[in-house]
């Protein structure tokens, strides 16, 4: 029997506010002509515009949602509020489910099945390369914008038609595309290709793309003799076209966005430090022999070179119980992309898992902001990792994973728009991506006051700091593990374990220490305090949030931040109140 889940829960799947608003209206008794749940299976038919009811069902151990309605988001209203009346209790328990709910189940499970038996295969073939020699690094491996598989059978996306014309949806992770952290968006991921041989195909590739980035240091060189201040829009542009046409469309896209960092104040040392990133890049991935295995890797992935989701799958599983720790979904060039954070409990690994799918089409909802999914993980090769799919689930859904806080009616709370995206910023020295700045808004930081007010002035924001002196007011720091993975916080349940912002930033040091090109890593904060001084603190991303909801959550107290860092500062997830409840920033 899976946990129940709470109705805050249910609304988090929704895939926009007017499908939270509609399925509210959809959650009423008298709709519903039948319905019943059989522990793991919620469904029933619900009274349409036509003659015949809609058919929506739920696979609560994904969760995985069908309906034979015509709407194209998924879940649709009518599976959530199915969800939502299961939710309340209103759902009557059923020894079996009508043939048409066992059907789909049944063909999911065979799907799951071949999946399983596929990256069993796969990684048999990945450990005898290794015996026999290894493989290279090279070139192949998988198609640009390849759709990656999930845990629990079926593609990303998966549509599926039945007999009575509705759809279904099976849950999974990710496109290939991008590496690292806020790269990933259109950029392919790393490439493969097994054995010692390469293709002609490859070759050329290779060929093309050290043709395309020779060209790109000479005209960085020129930039950098004549002055930045004759940096123009449609030079780089061109550039970016150029270097699509090499086929390196992870430094196209690079390139493509300078004429954001060209609209800011601070433009010349920010440009001139993405100049240096991608003269970095485009040297070594001239001298990609000399370099360590996994820093080739990245270099690989950062032009733009794919890698096969079955490849990823057969590498090394990363087993733990992984706190969801936020999402983010932002849209691109006619493409939506979702970012969910995770960090694992026992490893202290972090996480990104990416899906993506055309505007209009479903996104993988099988990871909600509040919960924590016991899972195998598998990351995509680099110096860094971070960008992972997830193999396989062992807990029975989001409901019956462990939530945050100890009463389990406790709902998880979410702010307006959670979803929204902003831009990633990027550049501003070392510095500046180690959050030094002070004029950069909000920011967690060290704080010697004891108010925690929030300034009226731009150049005053929030800040979080850790009270070394108030803790008989304000908590010992002794609840502070001294690293993710471990500490008072480790185990399963209540507020995740966290860091000192001191020991985030050494953190974030070793990622760039490997990975120089990351541009996002999630970091839970712990023991911070919201107040207007961010000297020494790390500040707030410009595009962050209206930090009032996280500093009436803290009233002046220490409290766990989950944060993404950026270059620019920091964006706030989720905090935790003083019950343990998630509150989604």
């Amino acid at each position: 029997m899976i946990e129940r889940w709470s109705r805050d829960q249910v609304l988090a799947l929704a895939p926009d506010a007017a499908s939270r608003s509609a399925a509210q209206k959809v959650a009423a008794p008298g709709k519903w002509s039948a319905c019943g749940t059989t522990g793991t299976v919620v469904y029933g038919e619900c009274e349409g515009s036509g003659a015949r009811p809609y058919l929506a069902c739920v696979d609560l151990t994904e969760p995985a949602y069908r309906c034979s309605c015509p709407s194209r988001k998924f879940p649709c209203k009518h599976a959530l509020g199915l969800l939502l009346m299961w939710a309340a209790d209103g759902v009557p328990v059923e020894e079996g489910a009508p043939q048409w709910v066992t059907e789909w189940v049944e063909a999911r499970a065979e799907r799951a099945a071949k999946e399983a038996a596929k990256i069993e295969a796969a990684r048999a073939r990945k450990a005898a390369e290794v015996s026999s020699g290894g493989a290279d690094v090279g070139a192949g491996g998988g198609a640009d914008g390849e759709v990656g598989g999930g845990a629990g059978g079926g593609a990303d996306g998966e549509v599926g038609v039945g007999a009575d014309g509705g759809a279904d949806v099976g849950v999974g992770v990710g496109v290939g595309g991008g590496v690292g952290g806020g790269a990933h968006s259109g950029a392919p991921g790393v490439g493969r290709s097994g054995g010692s041989s390469r293709t002609g195909a490859e070759s050329v590739r290779h060929g093309r793309v050290a043709a395309g980035l020779s060209e790109l240091e000479r005209w960085l060189d020129d930039q950098v003799r004549q002055g930045l201040a004759g940096a123009a829009e449609h030079e780089w542009e061109g550039l970016a076209k150029r270097l699509i046409d090499a086929q390196a469309p992870g430094v196209a896209g690079v390139v493509s966005r300078l004429v954001r960092v060209r609209a800011e104040d601070d433009w010349p040392g920010r440009l001139l430090e993405e100049y240096a990133l991608i003269h970095l890049l485009a040297v070594a991935y001239r001298r990609r022999a000399e370099l360590p295995r996994s820093l080739a890797e990245t270099v690989l992935s950062r032009v733009g070179f794919p890698v096969a989701k079955e490849e990823v799958l057969a590498g090394p599983v990363v087993r733990d119980h992984w706190d969801v720790l936020g999402r983010r979904d932002e849209e691109q060039d006619r493409l939506t992309s979702r970012r969910v954070w995770l960090r694992g409990r026992g490893s202290g690994r972090a996480a990104l898992v990416l899906s993506f799918a055309p505007q209009g089409q479903p996104l993988d909802a099988s990871l909600v902001t509040g919960t924590t999914i016991e899972a195998d993980l598998t990351y995509y090769p680099g110096a860094a990792p971070l960008r992972a799919l997830v193999a396989a689930r062992h807990d029975r859904g989001p409901g019956d994973a462990v939530r945050y806080g100890s009463g389990g009616d406790r709902a998880v709370r979410y702010g307006s728009g959670s979803d929204d995206a902003a831009r990633y910023g990027s550049g501003g020295g070392i510095a500046a991506r180690f959050g030094a700045g002070v004029d950069d808004g909000a920011g967690f930081g060290s704080r010697a006051d004891d108010g925690a007010g929030f300034g009226s002035r731009a150049d005053d924001g929030a800040g979080f700091g850790s009270r070394a002196d108030d803790d008989a007011r304000f908590g010992s720091g002794a609840d502070v593990p001294a690293r993710y993975g471990g500490g008072a916080g480790r185990g399963v349940g209540g507020t995740p374990p966290g860091v000192s912002p001191e020991q985030a930033l050494d953190e974030v040091a070793g990622v760039l220490g490997e990975d120089p090109w990351t541009e996002s890593w999630p970091l839970v904060l712990a023991g911070v305090v919201p107040g207007r001084d961010s000297i020494g603190g790390l500040p707030l991303h410009r595009a962050a949030r209206d930090p009032w909801r996280l500093i009436a959550v803290s009233g002046g107290r220490p409290v766990t931040v989950a944060v993404e860092w950026t270059p620019r500062g920091l964006r706030p997830l989720t905090t935790w109140d003083d019950e343990g409840t998630a509150v989604i920033l």
